[in-house]
């Protein structure tokens, strides 16, 4: 249950290894978050980022192993992290997400496939099951990482903009549905960010760090923003991109 400040104290993070949800879920336990389920691929990174949280103030952690290529094993994953709370879950982050390779995986079937399955079948899965728990417990809040790239898909990263921008359209729906039920969604679109994932790309306009993510998604949850951009200004920035004529838009976003 959340404190008496509005903080979350039981979290789940999907993909709690990724540098973006490490570096959220530092921020939740300093601002006492006590009990933190990270599930993940590699149980090595979910040690880490479980002794990460503990620096930072949780008092208890658990793991849950997934392969986000395992779509049918979604709804196991979070039912096993809501048993591993025991207690109402305040909020849970899904961090999940598969960058690719654009020029490669256009040309393979199961590469493209496994770019969509990571980056919106399995969180979709997820999802029925997080909002099927949430509502039987009356509250909690969802925080979904979507991706600027799910504004307007870019034809250099149709793969990976077109499979977010399908779970942040899904996402928007979701939030609607709970309206008034006790239950929120948040969707965070953050622009580049440096993380091991980006590395050897070219840094583009209001690149950010993953601090700087965290930053903005705590300020959004405080606020109560249903779309929590970072950097803010991208929420204007992109008020003016998503609209620019095709060959306008194209010259701009893929030169």
């Amino acid at each position: 249950m959340e404190n008496a400040f509005g903080q979350p104290q039981n979290v789940i993070v999907l993909a709690g290894s990724s540098e973006i949800a490490r570096a959220i879920t530092k921020k939740l336990c300093a601002a006492r978050a006590r009990t933190v389920i990270l599930a993940g691929r590699h149980q090595e990174s979910l040690d880490d980022a479980a002794r990460e949280a503990l620096d930072y103030g949780a008092s208890r952690t658990d793991t849950v192993l997934f392969d986000a290529e395992d779509v049918a094993g979604a709804a196991r994953v979070v039912r096993e992290a809501f048993d591993k709370v025991g207690d109402p879950v305040d909020l849970v982050l899904v961090a999940v997400g598969l960058l690719g390779n654009q020029v490669r995986d256009q040309s393979d079937a199961v590469a493209a496939a496994r770019v969509v399955n990571v980056n919106f079948t399995w969180p979709v899965a997820a999802l029925s099951e997080v909002r099927n728990r949430l509502l039987a417990q009356g509250s909690g809040r969802i925080v979904v990482i979507s991706s600027v790239g799910a504004v307007r898909v870019r034809a250099s990263a149709y793969l990976y903009g077109g499979a977010k921008a399908g779970l942040d359209r899904l996402c928007q729906g979701m939030a609607d549905s709970l309206r008034g039920t006790g239950v929120s969604l948040h969707i965070v679109r953050p622009g580049a960010v440096r993380t091991r994932m980006t590395e050897g790309l070219a840094e583009v306009p209001f690149t950010t760090g993953v601090n700087e993510v965290a930053t903005n998604v705590m300020k959004g949850l405080a606020r109560g923003d249903e779309v929590i951009w970072s950097p803010p200004v991208l929420k204007y920035v992109y008020a003016v991109l998503r609209h620019l004529p095709g060959p306008l838009w194209r010259k701009v976003m893929d030169r």
